[in-house]
């Protein structure tokens, strides 16, 4: 039913927002969200944190998040086939579930899905800015974040009340459409989105190894955020996302994929609610806070029957920070508690449960302006495991005069095994109820610059990372892998703002991953890369521009098979747009113009060329 009324609501209302073409000057002192327990300036933050705007997503017709993580230092990016297929990301070369992620504040990765987030399903409508935080962050997010976290925050509704759309169409019979409501009042803010994506798509099994029936893809989305301003000291927050998908997919015996069905339809919801007390002029800051998620999803195979796993969370938090100011030092000290439930069924026949009580706290030092001190640890009392405790240590120097800041971290990570590993009941799986918690340390050192009145920056970061007890596949179970598993590496992004209408972004990453043993630890490319030019030009009516994106060689573990090499690739995207009024814009794009023909999961073949046409319009 969510798909129908999202995908009709998108085909009446045909028209989305209209964001500026040109983009904003590359600033140092924007925001980071996700970096401490509370908003901190990104020069005063020690960890290595990349942020993308909601600008840039609109300049870069950009439609999946996980297509716009793919330009970020330190992040490697896995989908089984085109779109709807699973989609993992790894930061730093950790595992897929060592990647926290947390949209409007909710914890959403997937007890039933591995522990891990699917990042196919997600479109990026009326996203206002992704945060990707690397490095272990167990300090305070607990489990999950051993690589890092990424942190998704929506627009919320401004001004005079506005309607916008968008509506665009192309090969491979591909359609979307979206539409937004938002505005605000003195007291409330609100913002209402509905989008739908729908495509007849690629063959999930690689076109390459001979198979071409095409597997389809539909997406309907529905978005709902309010904030009520009670009174000058109290404010509610009131976020909902649903997404209901059919992914029709190929079976994958032992050997490789096939084009045998395998077909997923799923629902998911994530929701939060949230109170905001601020006493004694903002110096003592209270927030609490409930969400709730839930991913159900029912699997239908050639080789098996229709197989049903739900996944569900409840967590309830309170965090309560405390800023004071004596001369030339400034003081946060922050205190989190936190309760979370984790359930899942399976199979109609597996049925369990696991909860965790966390609390953490933090202080941050800043002194002159110039030196940053943060230091946090966090105790989690957990069942079924025993109790873990985890820290962080940062420091940051940011000299005014020159534009640069040096930076450091040290910190410790824990990931709890899945529900699944220990219980499970896939058809061959063998779990592995012995299955001890992961944990990492690692550290980074970086440096940060500025150079020509802000037209161009980089930052720049050495990391080194162990995991012990790393939980890896062998065969049809899965195993922690003895001894320690070491990562370390470099990761580097420039942007370039020559004149004011051109700009240019590009990364780098090199990577080593390696197992106990010396073994290449799967799906971390050495190499990857990135790069990404915008122009602007006839008096600011027209844009143009290009990606490149580069995913260097990798070994993958085929099920019941010997460690196997994928090949590097490359993946050109071109797009164009122009206004015909200040409120409408037609625009187009390519994405794989050279229709690249590559592998990212072993025999699971990549997106073709697609190309489209659209326009977007607000009220």
């Amino acid at each position: 039913m969510l798909r129908c009324v999202l995908l009709a609501s998108a085909a009446v209302f045909s028209l989305p927002a209209f964001a500026q073409s040109q983009l904003p000057p590359v600033e140092l002192d924007e925001i980071s969200v996700s970096a401490n327990l509370t908003p901190t300036p990104t020069k005063e933050v020690a960890s290595a944190v990349t942020i993308i705007t909601g600008d840039e997503l609109q300049q870069r017709q950009i439609r999946l998040v996980s297509d716009a993580l793919r330009s970020v230092p330190g992040v490697a990016v896995n989908r089984t086939g085109g779109p709807g297929g699973l989609t993992q990301v790894r930061l730093r070369g950790s595992e897929g579930n060592h990647t926290l992620v947390t949209i409007d504040g909710i914890e959403v990765n997937d007890p039933g899905g591995g522990s891990e987030f699917n990042f196919a399903h997600l479109l990026v409508q009326d996203i206002d800015r992704i945060e990707v935080l690397r490095g272990p962050q167990s300090s305070l997010y607990g489990s999950d974040a051993i690589g890092g976290v990424v942190n998704i925050v929506s627009k919320r509704g401004e001004g005079p009340a506005r309607l916008a759309g968008y509506i665009e169409g192309g090969n491979r019979g591909t359609a979307a459409g979206g539409v937004t409501l938002s505005g605000s009042t003195d007291r409330v803010d609100y913002l209402f989105s509905g989008a739908g994506l729908r495509t007849d798509g690629f063959s999930s099994a690689a076109e390459a190894r001979g198979w071409d029936e095409k597997d389809g893809y539909e997406n309907a989305s529905g978005f709902a955020k309010v904030g009520f301003q009670a009174t000058d000291y109290l404010r509610f927050d009131f976020v909902g996302r649903g997404t209901s998908y059919f992914a029709e997919g190929d079976d994958e015996p032992p050997g490789g994929a096939v084009d045998f069905v395998s077909d997923l339809d799923g629902e998911t919801f994530f929701g939060r609610a949230q109170a905001k007390l601020d006493l004694f002029d903002g110096a003592w800051q209270q927030i609490f806070g409930a969400s709730t998620l839930s991913h159900n999803r029912e699997f239908y195979y050639d080789t098996f029957p229709p197989s049903t796993i739900d996944g569900e969370k409840t967590k309830f938090d309170y965090r309560s920070n405390f800023f004071h100011t004596s001369g030339e030092f400034d003081h946060t000290v922050s205190f989190l508690a936190e309760r979370e439930d984790e359930h899942v069924e399976q199979f109609g026949t597996f049925d369990e449960e696991v909860g965790q009580t966390g609390i953490a706290g933090e202080y941050k030092l800043g002194v002159w302006d110039s030196l940053f001190f943060t230091g946090s640890a966090r105790h989690d009392f957990n069942e079924g495991f025993a109790d873990a405790t985890t820290y962080k240590l940062s420091a940051a120097y940011f000299f005014e005069q020159t534009g640069t800041k040096i930076r450091t971290s040290y910190g410790t990570g824990v990931k709890n095994p899945t529900l699944i590993e220990l219980f499970g009941t896939f058809p061959g799986f063998v779990p592995n109820p012995n299955l001890e918690p992961e944990s990492a340390e690692g550290w980074d050192v970086g440096l940060d610059q500025t150079l020509f009145d802000g037209r161009m920056s980089f930052d720049l970061t050495y990391f080194d990372q162990t995991i012990s007890d790393l939980i890896q596949s062998q065969g049809n179970t899965v195993v922690n892998l003895p001894g320690e598993s070491e990562i370390h590496g470099v990761e580097l992004g420039v942007s370039v703002r020559p004149v004011d209408d051109l700009t240019m972004r590009a990364s780098f990453t090199w990577q080593d991953a390696q197992g106990p043993e010396g073994e290449e630890l799967i799906r971390r490319p050495e190499f990857l890369g990135s790069f990404d030019l915008d122009y602007v030009f006839y008096d600011g009516r027209a844009n143009a521009g290009f990606s490149v994106i580069y995913n260097g060689a990798q070994y993958d573990l085929p099920y019941w098979n010997p460690l196997v090499e994928l090949e590097d690739f490359v993946l050109v995207n071109i797009r164009a747009g122009y206004k015909i009024t200040e409120n409408a814009e037609l625009y187009g794009r390519v994405e794989n113009l050279l229709d690249e023909e590559y592998e990212e999961i072993y025999t699971y073949g990549g997106a073709g060329r697609l190309a489209i046409v659209g326009m977007r319009a607000s009220f």
